[in-house]
């Protein structure tokens, strides 16, 4: 079978893939490539809802993003490269060596339903433009409760609804390696405690528990 056909039997699965370009026009030779080999991932029977995939080039730096959501999960993966091609391959690899390795745990967690309730999130605009040297010198005229009342609050410039998981330790450590994101809030199953959990520089992962 062709690499024109392989994608487009592909893309005529159940759930959506989509590839899109960042400062380079995706071909079609690429883009059937991208499909192709996403193709080869395990795709958990029905469970895969959609596939991202961004392509980026910056001088010399050929970048793929791949986000892959299974049911609740994401599943992140990101390569750079000269060749976008091989950047595909690097990516493609990274996500499968990681479903292979939560393989049990993902299907586990999937049947277990997990249960949520909704956060509400407040969407913030930062200050524009603000100079630090603009500010120093205003604090140095001024004193601080005159500057604090000359600079409006941020703006709320929209509200946005965020499940909140209740997960287990082991179910938390695998959704921040899968989906690459720097923090998660989750309630513990183990105390039914409001946690947040981030990923420290070290890569390790610190747990806040916000109630004691």
């Amino acid at each position: 079978m062709s690499r024109k056909s392989k994608a487009l039997e592909f893309a005529n699965e159940t759930y959506e893939i989509s590839v899109t370009g960042r400062n380079v026009q995706v071909t079609d030779a690429m883009k059937d490539y991208a499909i192709e080999k996403i193709s080869k991932i395990e795709k958990f029977s029905d469970r895969i809802m959609d596939v991202n995939v961004t392509m980026d080039i910056q001088k010399l730096e050929h970048r793929i993003d791949i986000v892959l959501k299974v049911n609740d999960i994401k599943i992140t993966s990101h390569a750079a490269s000269t060749d976008m091609y091989s950047s595909v391959d690097m990516a493609v690899d990274k996500i499968m060596k990681r479903l292979r390795r939560y393989k049990t745990r993902i299907v586990d967690h999937q049947a277990k339903g997990v249960k949520s309730i909704d956060m509400k999130v407040n969407v913030f605009q930062p200050h524009r433009g603000d100079d630090v040297e603009d500010v120093n010198d205003a604090i140095r005229e001024e004193n601080l409760n005159q500057l604090v009342n000359s600079y409006k609050p941020h703006l709320v410039i929209s509200q946005e609804t965020r499940p909140l998981k209740n997960l287990s330790l082991d179910e938390a450590i695998m959704k921040m390696e899968l989906s690459g994101d720097q923090f998660l809030i989750y309630r513990s199953e183990e105390d039914r405690k409001l946690k947040v959990m981030y990923r420290k520089n070290d890569q390790n992962y610190g747990v806040i528990e916000i109630e004691t």
